[in-house]
């Protein structure tokens, strides 16, 4: 079962600055791209209405803003700590 998971949601290696804010938001990001992926192909296929996609996929980028705010990624407050 694990060999089915990997299949349909794999996960790329992470090779930026390892810190635990950015390993869930990497996680995220990926997630997001394989989400994105399975509904343009339902969208392309006829399975799902254009309007429903883009619905679909607005959802997942608000979710992944909303992400990205509280992980505090990109905050100025945190460019200094390198």
């Amino acid at each position: 079962m694990a060999d089915q998971a990997e299949f349909l949601y794999p996960r790329s290696r992470y090779y930026g600055q390892v810190k635990p804010e950015n390993l869930v938001f990497n996680a995220n990001l990926q997630e997001f791209a394989q989400q994105v992926s399975y509904i343009c192909n339902l969208e392309t296929s006829g399975k799902l209405a254009p309007d429903e996609a883009y619905k679909k996929i607005q959802a997942l980028w608000k979710q992944l803003k909303r992400s990205k705010k509280q992980l505090g990624i990109g905050d100025e407050s945190f460019q200094g700590e390198e």
